[in-house]
């Protein structure tokens, strides 16, 4: 079947399925229908180049130079994953690599596994970094697509045509354990959402630093409302630390607001650390001390990777980068230590 004549009726007979379900897939209506039916679909339209209109076809005709952009639409985000400082600032630092290297970004946020197969399908992009799902996701991807993909922190198994580009989020715990032990702290609490992966390496070096005698650990809830009634429910037992350890810039600000509505201060009665060094931090009262990551080098080498992968020199990638602490306002030297 020619690329210009491809239609839904000749994927739909191909595969024994109604042009109905095939159409369903395309356009991410797949809330009724089978992974394994969604598969097959896509692996199709992938095999036979299928494309939805006419300027899909001039972009399957030719180099398409569309590198895409895909964020996690994350339930803990509200609607607002763009506002967050940490994808902001990676976003803009991906926009700038792509446009120096000469080709275009198209930008997604969706929590939707196959909807970053269709819109890969669709534009015939040339590859694409995707921020913020699962390890089942990945694998799914993988699966249903042939361009390569770089993942921002992914949990996986290294896996063909992917670069799993992570931090060494360990090692940034444990200098925030080891700086605020360095301080005279002696009893640290971490707070985070979850303790997947990331988060959990994250705490672990902390604790590491601290001393397990003397770190504790809040799973906090997912939405703003709900933990602002978590932390004056809990305040009693966040005061009984001297600090805290934030596994997120955004997670240390939003406390920091919190507790100055109770009228407690940062660092006065309680000394907050966060971990990303996004932009918010400067602007934070007080300015936050946190963990950096380097968003300009990390963009840089996710588009080195992603070209790399595309022009077949290696077949699977995994690259930890480094991390380092800034000390800003928000810790407090503790008397006598």
């Amino acid at each position: 079947m020619e690329k210009e004549r491809i239609r839904i009726v000749d994927i739909a007979e191909e595969l024994g399925l109604s042009t109905a379900t095939v159409s369903n897939v395309i356009h991410g209506k797949t809330g009724k229908i089978s992974d394994a039916t969604a598969k097959r679909v896509w692996e199709l339209v992938e095999k036979s180049g299928y494309l939805p209109d006419r300027a899909g076809i001039l972009l399957a005709q030719n180099d398409s130079r569309i590198i895409g952009i895909v964020i996690n639409d994350h339930e803990k985000y509200e609607g607002h994953v763009l506002e967050d400082g940490f994808i902001g600032a990676s976003v803009n630092a991906l926009s700038r690599e792509i446009d120096a290297a000469g080709y275009f970004m198209m930008l997604k946020v969706t929590d939707r596994w196959d909807e970053i197969v269709r819109f890969a399908s669709m534009w015939n992009m040339e590859g694409l970094v995707i921020i913020g799902f699962c390890e089942q996701d990945y694998k799914k991807l993988r699966e249903s697509m042939r361009i390569p993909f770089v993942v921002y922190d992914g949990d996986f198994e290294e896996t063909e045509r992917t670069c799993n580009l992570t931090l060494d989020d360990y090692d940034g715990g444990r200098q925030v354990g080891t700086y605020l032990k360095r301080m005279g702290h002696q009893r640290v609490l971490c707070i985070s959402d979850n303790l997947d992966y990331m988060d959990s390496q994250r705490v672990a070096g902390c604790v590491a630093a601290i001393g397990e005698n003397g770190a504790g650990f809040l799973q906090i809830p997912m939405h703003e409302s709900d933990r602002r009634s978590f932390y004056r429910e809990r305040e009693a037992e966040i005061l009984t630390y001297t600090a805290v350890f934030a596994v997120s810039d955004f997670y240390a600000a939003e406390l920091i607001r919190c507790l100055r509505e109770r009228g407690i201060g940062v660092p006065e009665d309680l000394s907050v650390v966060g971990f990303d060094d996004s932009p918010l931090c400067a602007s934070c009262s007080p300015p936050l001390t946190t963990v950096r990551q380097d968003t300009g080098a990390r963009a840089k080498i996710a588009l080195e990777m992603l070209l790399r992968l595309r022009e077949g020199r290696e077949e699977r990638l995994a690259v930890k980068l480094p991390v380092f602490l800034v000390e800003r306002d928000s810790v407090k030297k503790l008397e006598g230590d």
